[in-house]
């Protein structure tokens, strides 16, 4: 994805140095992080977990119907790097809010996510959870989404259990949170699962975000059915 990194040279931890957060788990190589971005996603939507992800050393890349470009919130342009014909396998594959009709309502984006190889994470931030629940992936699991469609979210996964007033929910593979900001919390969340807390309270002070703290969501069960 053409998005140029921030500029962190000015007295700030760079990203590179932040990779060293990986040491604290057992394999040389970085957890892949698959981003499906459609157009008209929300940018905080996506881009607060990705400074995360990748502020903590995480390999992340962004996937789309096409390659070709998409727009976000109908001001930035974006590139993606994959499409769902050759997009690689990963440890965590993420969806997000915005126009997410434009993904709910393909049935093509659907079915690539139904056979998908199936990673250790599924994680969405706002409105990116009708997309999981429309491949049945929310069946019978708590979550949450962005407070304005919770209602709708109870009609469009009526086998689920959606919460309102809650950052994030933790079903041990499945992660969704609330609205916007509420992504990163869940993110912070998600790199504190992996690589431990201190290595997110790490994250979440390279980002300045004050606003996290570490349990701040809802958590049903801290372990992936893959691990």
């Amino acid at each position: 994805m053409t998005i140029v990194q921030p500029d962190v040279a000015h007295g700030m931890a760079s990203v590179s140095e932040n990779k060293d957060l990986l040491q604290q788990r057992d394999t040389a190589k970085p957890l892949k992080v698959l981003f499906y971005l459609q157009d008209g996603v929300e940018v905080l939507d996506f881009a607060g977990p990705m400074e995360v992800f990748s502020a903590a050393g995480f390999d992340v890349a962004t996937v789309s119907k096409t390659r070709a470009p998409i727009t976000s919130q109908g001001v930035l342009k974006i590139i993606p790097d994959y499409d769902i014909t050759d997009a690689p396998p990963a440890d965590i594959l993420a969806f997000f809010g915005g126009s997410d009709g434009q993904a709910t309502n393909n049935p093509l984006v659907i079915k690539w996510l139904k056979s998908y190889a199936a990673p250790q994470y599924y994680f969405s931030v706002c409105t990116g959870a009708f997309i999981l629940g429309k491949a049945g992936l929310l069946d019978y699991l708590t979550i949450t989404t962005w407070h304005g469609r919770i209602e709708a979210l109870k009609q469009a996964v009526p086998k689920a259990k959606v919460l309102s007033n809650v950052r994030f929910v933790d079903n041990g593979r499945v992660i969704t949170t609330a609205g916007v900001s509420a992504g990163i919390d869940g993110a912070l969340h998600l790199v504190a699962k992996i690589l431990g807390e201190d290595a997110a309270i790490k994250v979440a002070k390279y980002m300045e975000y004050d606003n996290w703290m570490p349990g701040n969501g809802l958590v049903i069960s801290n372990k992936s059915s893959a691990q």
